[in-house]
């Protein structure tokens, strides 16, 4: 049953959907509680690192269906700990100021990839560390797993730094209030259609790939986990620019907000042309519509 397209794909689903509203749960509670409790709370998911590394190095020779479930799992727990660390402002980088209003591009830029730096160079080392542990291994999916959250992380933040329509900043802990002043709401940027489409091409590959592993069982669920990890990421990159509302799937289990300081900045505006060019589109639809109705 384990080895079933549907099985792993929904399998793949929940893990996302109750691995990230543990997260978030855990992050609102840290930040009602006060800055030390963030603290606590890296603290206390030691114990899931530790877990992530040893089930990542101990399944590198298991090539079993079971292992490549345990090897997935443990790129998950090692991801989610990173991503702990950084929500709780642990792990961030050495800019914690807002975007200044008169900042130029370079500037914005710089600012940018300072408030994210130590971050990125955290991912970056653990991705290496794991790539060369791996070496020629029979199971890899461990790494490929990490690899993808990471690539689509990226992705995601150039989005939104670049602007998208819809950017949800509900969910911004107080420790990285700040942030959202380098998100930019727009209707679209021009790398958003490559980042998708790459994306939805390596959703592809892993399912050709799982459908060709040749009834070898666990390169097979190995490479359905893989596609629907990478879908997962597709769709979170068109919850940017669709309003499809996906906060409702884990703001029901959030507590209510009762820190102070826990306020997120607006998200810069578009560029003067850009918000010309929807003012002129705007404006023409509304004459197009106005024609219509008489």
């Amino acid at each position: 049953m384990l080895t079933s397209p549907w099985v792993v794909a929904l399998s793949a689903i929940f893990v996302w959907w109750f691995s990230t509203g543990i997260l978030l749960w855990r992050v609102r509670h840290a930040d009602n509680r006060g800055p030390e409790s963030h603290l606590t709370s890296v603290i206390i998911g030691l114990p899931m690192l530790f877990a992530g590394a040893w089930g990542y190095v101990h399944t590198l020779q298991d090539a079993t269906v079971q292992g490549v479930y345990v090897a997935f799992l443990s790129s998950l727990a090692v991801w989610g700990w990173i991503e702990l660390a950084f929500l709780s402002g642990v792990i961030t980088g050495p800019n914690t100021d807002p975007c200044p209003t008169h900042a130029g591009p370079l500037e914005r830029f710089l600012r940018a990839v300072g408030t994210v730096l130590w971050h990125e160079i955290v991912l970056v080392t653990v991705l290496v560390a794991m790539a060369m542990h791996a070496g020629d291994a029979p199971n890899r999916f461990g790494l490929w797993t990490f690899l993808i959250l990471f690539v689509a992380r990226v992705s995601a933040k150039l989005n939104l730094y670049l602007g998208v329509p819809y950017i949800n900043v509900e969910f911004l802990p107080s420790t990285l209030a700040h942030l959202s002043s380098y998100f930019r709401r727009t209707r679209m940027n021009h790398f958003f259609p490559l980042s998708v489409t790459l994306l939805t091409f390596a959703t592809g590959c892993w399912v050709e790939r799982a459908i060709s592993s040749g009834g070898t069982s666990h390169r097979e669920v190995g490479f359905w986990l893989l596609a629907a990890l990478t879908a997962l990421a597709v769709l979170e990159h068109w919850f940017m620019v669709v309003n499809l509302q996906d906060r409702k799937l884990w703001k029901w289990m959030m507590p209510e907000r009762r820190s102070p300081g826990a306020r997120a900045f607006r998200p810069a505006p578009a560029p003067l042309p850009v918000r010309r060019a929807e003012a002129k589109l705007l404006k023409e639809e509304a004459k197009g519509a106005l024609l219509k109705s008489r």
